[in-house]
């Protein structure tokens, strides 16, 4: 892997906080926000739809501590057309990746001046508790950022929407808290040979710069290979990792996703937990369904580990009982385990991370994540 320090230039105004919220696309938001408080321990947030005056779309938006997800559906048959033509394209998945800004003015002009594409220009929203100040821009693929100054608003969430109290769910009080913190880093796959032009748009109009990178001689199996970027933002407080597959003797993984997503998209959402032991614990409790890993895994891991001067803590058999991947370098190690997919298609998943003192991907477990996916890939008959 490579690992970049410069940042470069400092922007001289407007600054990316965090990410704020994740938007998907779906045929059916009240039934897929629910799915996600019953198996990944969210809790029910906000809503829009007819009750509130949206008369075109009703959305679910769910958190679990400083991670929120919103579902938004149709409610015409033929209006949104734009939902509708990105459903059958798409099928369920995130459409708009939103971040918290400073100085909404500054990012945007900059943005506007070296080439981006806009969406919607700089627009209020307000109600009872302040205005918020927004914009969206295209980013890969029919995906778009959305761009939040919450400066003046105090409200619970956004303008629009009616506040849900949590416990209208039982579910919130009978399940165990899963203990998600925060989106640690949301992962972009594009076409062949695309990955580089996406790294640089973010270099030049979001003024990100790269942090981490792999390519095909790094991160191959026998059957398939990836390269990806991780672009940030100045304060690396946004990760971005921008893969493209590579050419092996079959199909890749990001080729598949690419193949069923119709083109560009978000493959997947990193969500951090202090205690990945108790969180996984607690996530299979509720059916949450996780990639298997080969013990052969553990055996080797347990055998490199011996050679290295970082000490994991926690269990190596529990860790693989629960198929925990383990990633380290000379200062630090990280704990991740993947999803199955999350719908049908074969596209979106998700991911538990905990870090201590690593702030890498897991490139030491891509091969491992690998095997495991095209043991599922050749189940469906794609590999």
């Amino acid at each position: 892997m490579t690992t970049y320090t410069n940042k470069g230039p400092k922007p001289e105004s407007g600054r990316f906080v965090s990410f704020h919220r994740v938007k998907f696309w779906v045929g059916n938001a009240k039934q897929a926000a629910s799915y996600y408080v019953t198996r990944m321990g969210f809790e029910p947030m906000a809503y829009k739809g007819l009750e509130t005056g949206s008369r075109q779309v009703a959305s679910h938006v769910i958190r679990q501590n400083k991670i929120l997800f919103e579902f938004e559906n149709m409610l015409n048959p033929y209006e949104p057309k734009e939902i509708g033509d990105h459903l059958s394209k798409h099928g369920d998945g995130v459409k708009d990746v939103a971040f918290q800004v400073e100085d909404l003015d500054a990012i945007y002009k900059r943005a506007l001046e070296r080439g981006a594409t806009v969406v919607t220009e700089p627009s209020e929203l307000s109600d009872d508790d302040g205005t918020v100040r927004y914009c969206v821009i295209q980013t890969y693929g029919d995906t778009t950022h959305t761009l939040y100054d919450l400066s003046n608003y105090k409200g619970f969430y956004l303008p629009g929407y009616r506040k849900v109290d949590p416990d209208t769910d039982p579910l919130t009080k009978l399940l165990p808290k899963v203990g998600l913190n925060f989106t640690d880093h949301l992962v972009g796959n594009q076409p062949d040979d695309e990955m580089t032009s996406i790294a640089e748009w973010y270099e030049k109009n979001l003024m990100f710069h790269r942090f981490w990178s792999v390519d095909d001689q790094q991160v191959h199996t026998e059957y398939s290979a990836l390269r990806s970027i991780v672009v940030t933002n100045f304060e690396e407080t946004i990760k971005m990792p921008i893969n493209e597959p590579a050419v092996g003797k079959r199909k890749s993984q990001i080729q598949e996703y690419v193949d069923y997503y119709g083109g560009a998209g978000v493959q997947h959402i990193a969500l951090n937990t202090d205690d990945i032991i108790d969180s996984v614990t607690k996530l299979r409790e509720r059916g949450q369904q996780f990639l298997l890993i080969p013990k052969t895994y553990y055996t080797n891991l347990r055998e490199r580990l011996k050679a290295s001067k970082v000490k994991v803590t926690e269990d190596l058999d529990i860790l693989e009982k629960l198929h925990i991947l383990v990633d380290y370098d000379d200062n630090g190690y990280l704990l991740q385990i993947f999803t199955r997919t999350m719908q049908d298609r074969p596209t979106l998943f998700l991911e538990v991370i905990q870090r201590k003192n690593n702030s890498g991907f897991g490139v030491g477990n891509f091969k491992s994540l690998f095997e495991a996916i095209e043991v599922e890939q050749a189940e469906r008959g794609n590999l």
